[in-house]
């Protein structure tokens, strides 16, 4: 019943009872994963066993070998009424292999309420797993700059995460109606950027507004410890500063970052895109630059996302000063700028260690850099044409991914920004290493090796139609299980035996409190199992 299917799973007679003390080892290497696991088996039961994790005698055994798996992320977890030993070449692989064990526990024993689960919840069902991710970067986007949500809610969407072996977390952190990230030296980024007077009521275009303000913003501190509680459970926090468009609540704050710098803009309250873009002059260019510092200080994530999508270039186009700063970069149109303004941005994130990734917008426009890893959001045939120039991808198309898309036709379900419908079949039935591509291996991730190919994938939920956190969970739930599953196991789709899964699954998540409190009437988070 594990969600995201395992490669191998043998079951064996017999189980391994907890006791009252936790007789659990960890080798050299393995005590983050030993700690995560020993939180989650409660915080009440005295630890024994800190020294080596020889694997001989009885108790739970976390181990480092080179040989356990042949993936560098794989585990091989071997269960008999007598010991638990998990082994693994790598951290990551170790904490997959935890994330396994906790779904092998009763779903009661995932409660944090610590009555919810008796003394007999504490036992795992005798068994031997092998399983290794299918694909590298395994991700969730959630938008905070169009509605803002609290940063104990962003812990717990981690750790949901991490339940379902995907490996990061990105938060896209502003757009034209907020500013969320504090930036040492640029004070009025939060001050005036963070708060926007109301918020659009309906579709972009739409005349009705709801004359609410909405602000908020992240301290420092916070995402650092974000970051923190992230890593010990395997999760990377990729943030995302999006330039030069969606960028109308960093020119509210600064207007000389923008290209009509005597006018001052308020923080967008619209939906929609914003003709309203950063200048291409060198000011704006320090702008971002300063801006990506601080956040690399705050995000040790090796990707940084710097946004590219949907930029209206009708600014560049009226803007002499556009026009001569094309011509010197030998640019043909203004509207190659775009490409040339990442690769900027790219070239100085390199310097420092980093790799930049953008939305596939730009790619094909103005020379954009080979080593920037593309977002393909757009089209699904978007992914083979960026590799084809040399990117790698996060495969990641609208019409199977965007969880804020509505789930089904019930009439209570959360208005979208087009009123389309994405169905837990339609992302099961997603497969994010299309005929003809290949996936690069895991060392992607921590460096640009393996060449052009599919990184990954991931889920997008974005919030101008969400604007709290139970809201979120709707949408979340349960299509991002089915999406988890794709990034996770291999390309071989049984949707009976998923929907048997899943239907045990939803009381893990229930018991973890990852379900909406307030659901509509008549709603049923499996009402999707209807599986083509």
């Amino acid at each position: 019943m594990i969600i995201p299917r395992p490669a191998e799973y043998t079951a064996h007679s017999g189980e391994f009872v907890l006791g009252p003390v936790l007789d659990l080892h960890a080798g050299s290497g393995a005590e983050r994963p030993a700690d995560l696991l020993a939180a989650y088996l409660g915080t009440d039961r005295p630890r024994t066993g800190a020294g080596p994790a020889a694997g001989e005698g009885t108790g739970i055994f976390l181990c480092l070998a080179d040989g356990a798996h042949d993936h560098p992320h794989g585990y091989d977890l071997l269960i008999t009424p007598d010991q638990v030993r998990l082994a693994a070449p790598s951290e990551a692989g170790l904490f997959n292999g935890v994330q396994t064990l906790r779904q092998l526990l009763p779903a009661q024993a995932l409660s944090a309420d610590p009555a919810a689960a008796s003394a007999a919840d504490w036992r795992w069902p005798a068994c031997h797993v092998r399983d290794a991710p299918r694909l590298a970067w395994r991700g969730v986007m959630l938008d905070v700059a169009r509605h803002f949500m609290p940063i104990e809610f962003l812990h717990r969407l981690v750790d949901e995460a991490a339940l379902h072996k995907l490996n990061i977390v990105h938060l896209h952190l502003t757009d034209d109606q907020g500013w969320r990230v504090e930036i040492d030296g640029l004070s009025r980024l939060t001050e005036i950027g963070a708060t926007r007077t109301e918020s659009m009521v309906g579709r972009a275009g739409s005349t009705v507004f709801d004359g609410v303000p909405h602000s908020g913003y992240y301290t420092r501190r916070e995402l650092a410890g974000l970051v923190e509680y992230a890593a010990a459970r395997g999760v990377t926090v990729v943030p995302e500063i999006g330039m030069p468009s969606h960028t109308r609540a960093a020119i509210a704050a600064y207007p000389e970052l923008g290209n009509h710098p005597d006018v001052r803009l308020p923080v967008w309250t619209s939906w929609g895109i914003s003709e309203d873009i950063l200048a291409v002059h060198d000011q704006a260019l320090d702008f971002c630059r300063h801006v990506l510092s601080d956040v690399m200080a705050i995000f040790p994530s090796r990707a940084i996302h710097i946004g590219g999508d949907e930029c209206r270039t009708v600014q560049w186009a009226n803007s002499d000063a556009a026009r001569r700063r094309a011509a010197q970069a030998g640019l043909p149109d203004v509207a190659e700028l775009l490409g040339w303004f990442l690769s900027r941005m790219h070239d100085f994130l390199s310097e420092h260690g980093r790799r930049a990734v953008c939305w596939n917008d730009a790619v094909g426009v103005g020379n954009l850099d080979p080593g920037v890893v593309a977002t393909a959001w757009l089209k699904p045939e978007h992914a083979a044409e960026a590799i084809a120039r040399g990117h790698q991808v996060i495969v990641a198309p609208h019409e199977h991914t965007y969880l804020d898309y509505r789930q089904t036709g019930h009439p209570d379900e959360p208005p979208s920004a087009d009123d389309r419908v994405l169905t837990l079949a339609d992302t099961y039935s997603f497969d994010p290493l299309p005929t003809g591509l290949t996936a690069v291996g895991a060392a992607a991730l921590d460096d640009a090796s393996g060449g052009p190919g599919v990184l990954g994938t991931q889920a997008q939920l974005w919030t101008e139609s969400a604007p709290t956190t139970e809201v979120v969970r709707h949408l979340l739930y349960p299509r991002l299980c089915a999406l988890a599953e794709g990034a996770w196991s291999d390309e071989r789709r049984d949707p009976a035996d998923f929907a048997d899964r899943l239907q045990h699954h939803l009381l893990r998540l229930d018991a973890l409190g990852a379900l909406p409190a307030g659901r509509p009437e008549g709603w049923d988070p499996g009402a999707g199992l209807t599986m083509p």
